[in-house]
């Protein structure tokens, strides 16, 4: 069942007032039409004095046709059950202790949704209300956000069920049936169910990451770091594994400015960029290691590492993406978390990463750290 509209506001003969206009707020220094969000003030008689550019957009309304009308009439907003929100809240003739409405989805004629919230003016604590201030967000950017959460839970539930069903189908085989199988056979299943618990620990070890970055909660916790041994011990690791030692080229110019980081997670962004160049890129893989002007304010030198390969690159038009959550490129495989985690890790530590095209024509990451050390050291 729908409500009629506030009798409050319903009963205020506002026609005889001339509309006032919300540039009259400029005599405070203000313009409503630069706030980045929808700005509805209604007077003391629930008359609409200011219906700022963003509201305008938002509720799809010239202002003009607001100003001067009734805020029921101006604004017709119902909540989710269809239940006229004036009419609810009452922001005139309710309790006189009410200072506003916290935010909250209601519905616009036509269904969209906005963010809304209200702020009650009064001169007295307790005095009648002689402005009403609402607040209009759109929802794109929170259903984007949901969205993305969305898509990160789907992205764990698959990637979590393929080596979880390896693990059960093959020990479930082994119990069952474990003496009709040779050696070499029992081999190679441990081996995938271990490689299968590597797998699904990696991936409990992004998300962890990701919460972290997220919430502004990734411990750094520094230390010097020799990065040129670092990046040698990683192409060491790709020879042992079958690559080619003529398939990586380190180059470091000397002499390079002490580096404090934090050794693990710079280990981490390292074999996430030479992961990418060796899986995704072709030819060889270089690795330039310089002194370079440190991205922190306040520290002349810093260290810039760039990892560049041969391959087709990134096209121009995903370089904005490449750092964003589940960028897969054009060859699909891993989680897309990888470069995500590789910008907040960067960026915790002080400094900046950027992605651009090789000179050989491949894709070239770039990042700077600023030396950090420690103020007793100085």
């Amino acid at each position: 069942m729908r409500v009629g509209t506030s009798s409050t506001l319903g009963a205020r003969d506002v026609r005889a007032t001339p509309a006032p206009r919300h540039g009259d707020l400029a005599d405070l220094g203000i313009d409503p039409d630069e706030l980045p969000d929808g700005l509805v003030v209604a007077d003391e008689h629930g008359q609409v004095i200011c219906f700022n550019a963003a509201a305008a957009r938002i509720t799809a309304t010239p202002s003009a046709d607001a100003l001067g009308r009734r805020l029921d009439k101006a604004l017709p907003l119902e909540d989710l059950e269809g239940r006229r929100w004036w009419q609810l809240t009452d922001p005139y003739g309710g309790l006189a202790i009410r200072v506003g409405q916290p935010e909250r989805n209601l519905l616009l004629p036509g269904g969209r949704e906005v963010l809304v919230s209200a702020r009650y003016v009064r001169i007295h604590p307790t005095g009648p209300v002689r402005r009403v201030v609402v607040s209009l967000r759109d929802t794109e950017a929170r259903r984007r956000t949901e969205r993305s959460h969305a898509e990160l839970i789907a992205t764990v539930a698959h990637e979590l069920r393929s080596p979880l069903t390896s693990v059960k189908g093959f020990t479930a085989t082994l119990l069952a049936k474990w003496e009709r199988f040779t050696d070499d056979q029992k081999k190679l299943m441990l081996e995938t169910v271990d490689a299968d618990a590597n797998r699904v620990t990696r991936l409990i070890a992004e998300l962890l990451d990701i919460s972290r970055i997220d919430s502004g909660r990734l411990e750094v916790r520094r230390q010097p770091v020799d990065i040129g041994a670092a990046v040698g011990r990683h192409i060491q690791a790709y020879v042992a594994a079958g690559q080619p030692a003529d398939r990586f080229l380190l180059r470091i110019e000397q002499p390079l400015p002490g580096l404090w980081a934090d050794p693990d997670k710079i280990d981490q962004v390292l074999s996430n960029l030479l992961e990418n160049a060796v899986r995704h890129g072709e030819g060889t893989v270089t690795i330039d290691i310089r002194p370079t002007a440190s991205p922190r304010e306040g520290e002349d030198t810093g260290t810039s590492v760039t990892v560049s390969d041969e391959g087709p690159g990134i096209p121009e038009e995903s370089m904005n993406r490449v750092f964003t959550r589940f960028w897969r490129g054009s060859k699909r495989g891993g989680t897309g978390l990888g470069l995500y985690i590789v910008k907040g890790i960067v960026e915790a530590h002080g400094g900046t990463i950027t992605v651009g095209r090789a000179r050989g024509g491949g894709a070239e990451f770039r990042f700077t750290l600023p030396v950090s050390v420690p103020a007793y050291l100085t």
